[in-house]
C-alpha cells in the first residue's frame, strides 16, 4: 500500500555534525519532508554532564515535536548514548540512535586492533561500554577521546592546522598499537576524513554509522506506515540553528534547503 505521510522526519545535534547524518538518510528518502535542529549553542555536548545532555535532549525532542515530526534521529553519538533511552520512554514517537560502529569493525578486522575516536561521555557511556561487550574476547579496542575536534569544527576551522596537529596526536598511537579498522564515534567528525585519511594511510579501514542509520530509518517508517512515497510535491528541508548561521550556510551550500536562525 503506498503512503503518503507528509509529517518531517526530525533531526537533532549539538551542531553541524549530524549534517552527514541528514544527507544519508535524505539520499535514501528522497520524497521526505525533514527538519534539523542545531543546537549550536550548547556545542559540544561531548563536555558536558549526563544530566545536562538528557537535559539538552529532552528540549531538542520538545522543539521537533512541535513542528509534527513523525520520528526522530538522534543525530549525535553523545546525545544518543547518553540520552536516547530516557527519550524512548518518555515519548512515544520512535527515536533512531547513532551508536558507535564497534560491531561492524569487529566483523572486519584482520589485526584484532581497532580504533575508535569519539568523544569523551561516547566512550564513558553503559551503551558503548555494552556494544563493546558483544565483540570476541581477542579484539582490542583503542580508545582515543577527540578533545577539541568539534570545536574548531564547529568555528569552520576544519583544514586548519591545529585540527591537523590535533589528528595527528590523536592517531598517531593506534597506528602504534597496529590498527586496522578507525571508527569514528562523532558525527562532526566525517569532516575530518580526508585529513585522517592523509594521516592513517589506505590500509586502514574508516567506519561511520551514516548509511546504517539511514537503512534503519527507512526501516522504522515501513514498518509503521509513516512513509512518504508521493513524489509530486517538493519537498521541504528546514535548518535550524540557534547560533549563527555562517557555518552551517557553507556546509549546505547550493542545496535547496532553508535556514534560519532562532532561539530555543
Amino acid at each position: 500500500m503506498k503512503t503518503h505521510n507528509k509529517n518531517y522526519i526530525g533531526f537533532f545535534d549539538s551542531g553541524i555534525g549530524g549534517i552527514s547524518i541528514w544527507k544519508r538518510v535524505k539520499d535514501l528518502l528522497p520524497n521526505e519532508n525533514t527538519i534539523y535542529l542545531a543546537d549550536c549553542k550548547n556545542a559540544p555536548y561531548g563536555q558536558k554532564s549526563k544530566e545536562e545532555i538528557i537535559e539538552l535532549s529532552i528540549k531538542n525532542t520538545e522543539f521537533l515535536l512541535n513542528q509534527n515530526v513523525k520520528i526522530i534521529v538522534v543525530a549525535c553519538n553523545t546525545a544518543t548514548t547518553n540520552a536516547i533511552q530516557i527519550l524512548r520512554s518518555k515519548y512515544t514517537i520512535p527515536f533512531i540512535g547513532i551508536e558507535p560502529a564497534i560491531k561492524p569493525a569487529g566483523l572486519i578486522t584482520k589485526t584484532q586492533r581497532i580504533g575508535i575516536l569519539a568523544t569523551d561521555k561516547t566512550l564513558n557511556s553503559d551503551l558503548f561500554a555494552k556494544t563493546s561487550e558483544k565483540l570476541d574476547s581477542d579484539i582490542k579496542i583503542i580508545e582515543q577521546v577527540g578533545k577539541g575536534l568539534v570545536n574548531l569544527i564547529e568555528g569552520g576551522h576544519i583544514e586548519s592546522n591545529e585540527i591537523k596537529n590535533l589528528l595527528h596526536q590523536y592517531l598517531q598511537p593506534m597506528l602504534q598499537k597496529n590498527i586496522d579498522t578507525l571508527v569514528l564515534g562523532c558525527t562532526h567528525y566525517s569532516y575530518l576524513i580526508p585529513e585522517i585519511k592523509k594521516i592513517i594511510g589506505k590500509h586502514i579501514k574508516i567506519i561511520d554509522s551514516s548509511l546504517a542509520v539511514a537503512k534503519q530509518t527507512k526501516n522504522i517508517l515501513h514498518s509503521r506506515n509513516l512513509l512518504n512515497i508521493n513524489n509530486e510535491f517538493k519537498t521541504i528541508d528546514q535548518f535550524y540553528s540557534n547560533k549563527n548561521t555562517t557555518i552551517l550556510s557553507r556546509i549546505l551550500k547550493n542545496l535547496p534547503v532553508t535556514i534560519c536562525e532562532k532561539n530555543f
